[in-house]
């Protein structure tokens, strides 16, 4: 098998599994550094050894796929990594609205993202890196989101539609983290809380309610903000008036995300009933930093099925025109 080709599933099955970001980077590194280098240097051993980005992982990956087998890390991943899951729901899913890039705690840069949704079909992507205040993460200022914003949209094409957008913090007091002319802008407007978690719940529900008000907001991410697994541990879900602020999310029309990082599961079950109760609209998202996570949307779409909502409740079931008529609403 071709050796790019090797190296770049070996980072995608390391990415959907949430392995280390580092280990997942070697990999693509690697593949970039094979891309380059001439027939002569690929099959010299010794050459290929003294070659800046390649490891004794990668190194025989390569070596291996040289000989036309398949490298004996990649077919242990395929046997470790839980593969797809195929729902009925995930078949009918059009794109994604959640995703960021090396341009804030993403890792890598925009044109992977892109390509590996072209591959899984995506008939649109978001790219929706952090707001300012979100610092640990390289949060976008105003300057550099407006510096991103034609490259992303530039890297559409081939049936795909990348859309700009943003993940913006939802501050203390419930106003958005980014300049409001700039948020006009964009394509999709993703607002998330991210700081003071263990908030007490009416001050929650009202930082909550007054950031789905705002008609800029299109998806309210990952509203608990609980981990229930992984690397980073567990972090119970924030207390606010569910049933309240789903009502205003279906009141103007703001999608509910179903996040599919395994590591988030959220909403949790009993508050996908509240939403579903209350009339709300659904985004199924990746939330992907990496790639190989851009395959996560089956474990929302799986979850979102197994809660019973409707296809036609999730934005993303949605083509591209009927979902630019719901954010121009």
């Amino acid at each position: 098998m071709d050796a790019a080709d090797a190296l770049l599933e070996i980072a995608g099955l390391l990415e959907r599994e949430r392995a280390s970001r580092y280990r997942a980077k070697a990999f693509r590194q690697a593949a970039a550094v094979v891309a380059t280098l001439s027939e002569d240097v690929l099959r010299d051993p010794a050459r290929l050894r003294e070659q800046k980005g390649i490891g004794d992982s990668t190194f025989e990956v390569i070596r291996q796929a040289q000989q036309g087998v398949v490298p004996d890390y990649l077919a242990e991943l395929r046997g470790a990594v839980e593969p797809e899951r195929r729902s009925a729901l995930r078949g009918r899913l059009r794109g994604d609205l959640h995703s960021h890039t090396d341009w804030s705690d993403g890792t890598t840069p925009i044109r992977a993202m892109v390509s590996a949704a072209r591959a899984l079909g995506h008939e649109y992507l978001a790219i929706t890196d952090h707001s300012p205040r979100l610092r640990v993460a390289r949060g976008l200022s105003a300057e550099r989101l407006r510096a991103q914003m034609p490259l992303v949209r530039e890297q559409s094409g081939d049936g795909l539609t990348v859309l700009a957008g943003i993940e913006v913090d939802i501050l203390d007091d419930g106003a958005l983290d980014q300049e409001p002319a700039l948020l006009e802008e964009l394509d999709i407007v993703v607002a998330s809380v991210h700081s003071k978690l263990r908030m007490e719940s009416p001050p929650m529900t009202r930082r909550m309610l007054a950031a789905v008000s705002d008609p800029r907001v299109n998806v309210l991410g990952h509203c608990t903000g609980r981990l229930v697994q992984g690397s980073r541990g567990t972090r119970p879900q924030s207390a606010f008036d569910a049933r309240a602020v789903f009502a205003a999310c279906a009141e103007r029309g703001v999608a509910v995300e179903i996040n599919s990082r395994p590591e988030r599961q959220d909403p949790p079950d009993d508050l996908i009933a509240v939403a579903m109760s209350e009339g709300c609209l659904f985004s199924i998202d990746s939330d992907a930093h990496a790639p190989g996570q851009l395959s996560l949307l089956d474990h929302g779409a799986e979850r979102a099925e197994a809660a019973g909502i409707p296809p036609e409740r999730v934005v993303t079931t949605w083509g591209l025109e009927r979902l630019r008529a719901w954010v121009a609403r």
